[in-house]
This record gives structure tokens, sequence and C-alpha cells, in this order.
């Protein structure tokens, strides 16, 4: 969600519970305010894992979350999403929650893991946050070009930089992605139901 003026995470929240069905094994949230990013994920239920406090201290203008069944990676605390990792060139942090499976993440990871990084999970969605991390090109488009040639497989994906959000989904639409619009911004979700 993009949406300045709008409590995103709590909006973010009530998509998540909207999206229970979609997976029950963990969930998050990750928010940015324009200068800061701030993060909860947890094991369980969307209503086990946050409460009050968890809404209160995720603010900001862009939300982007995630409930989680694991077809790749096990149901590991390490694999609750959205992910964080840094821009190779700027340092930047981008949040990614993916929801689908790679076809290729094996050979992909042994290529990042030659090229020095480091990974924190065992899911294919790290990968594609690497990839992103360490895209070449003057431009966002450039980069998203670069990994969509890259990975292989059915997925849907939501980036959030610290003032940007992005969707992108496989080339032949496999993974469900819809696009909403609220009064100051912005929705993207994998079913409508959230909106």
């Amino acid at each position: 969600m993009y949406s300045p003026g709008d409590d995103v995470a709590r909006l973010t929240f009530y998509g998540l519970y909207a999206l229970q069905h979609r997976g029950q094994e963990s969930a998050g949230i990750a928010t940015s305010n324009g200068k800061d990013f701030s993060l909860r994920t947890g094991m369980g239920l969307v209503s086990q894992v946050f409460d009050e406090e968890d809404l209160a201290y995720l603010r900001g203008h862009i939300a982007i979350g995630h409930t989680r069944y694991s077809t790749a990676g096990g149901s590991l605390a390490c694999n609750a999403q959205p992910i964080v990792v840094h821009d190779k060139y700027t340092n930047e942090p981008i949040a990614l929650a993916h929801n689908g499976n790679l076809t290729n993440s094996e050979i992909l990871r042994e290529d990042l893991e030659a090229q020095g990084i480091e990974f924190e999970s065992t899911a294919d969605s790290e990968v594609i946050a690497h990839l992103f991390s360490i895209a070449p090109g003057t431009s966002w488009e450039e980069r998203f070009h670069y990994v969509m040639r890259r990975i292989e497989g059915a997925y849907s994906v939501v980036i959030m930089t610290r003032d940007r959000l992005f969707a992108m989904r496989d080339p032949m639409g496999v993974r469900p992605l819809c696009i909403g619009k609220v009064s100051t911004g912005w929705v993207v979700a994998s079913e409508s139901c959230a909106l």
C-alpha cells in the first residue's frame, strides 16, 4: 500500500487478515516513512503476530505485508516475510514479499553465493531480493528487466524502497495480482478480497 496520510500498517493488517487463507505459518509487515524502515514478522496467524503496539511502531506512508505458507524453504522464523536486504550500490534498504515458486532458485542461489552474498533464510524469496540488490541499471525499470530475465517460474512480488512501492508478476500471469485505488494512493494484493 502506498497512501500518504493513511494508517498504512493498520490497513495492511486488515488486508492480511482478509488473506489469512493464503498462509497460516507466519505473517509480517514492513513500512517506510520516506527515511526509515520498520519491520515486524512472526510465526503464526496475523492476529497472533500483530498487536496494537506493533501497529503503532509500524509508521509510514508505504507498507508491504505477507502471510506465508511454505512452498520452498520450510516453516522457519527466518523465512517470514517481508525480507529486507540492502542495495549493493546505494546501501539503501529494499523490502520484498513474494508469492510463488521459482523453478531455478537453486542455480540462482549458488550464483549469488559465489558472488559473496550471504543468505539469512532458506526461502526462494530471498533469492529475488538479492537479485534486486545487485541488479545493474540506471533506473528501477532496467533493474526489473534484469531480474525478470533471470528468474523462472510463477510469482507475484511487491517491493518497497524508502519512497516507492513496486509490484510485478510473472510474464504468464500465473500468480494473481490485483491493483486497487484508495483516496490518497494505491494498493496491490494477491486477491481482491484484501481490498
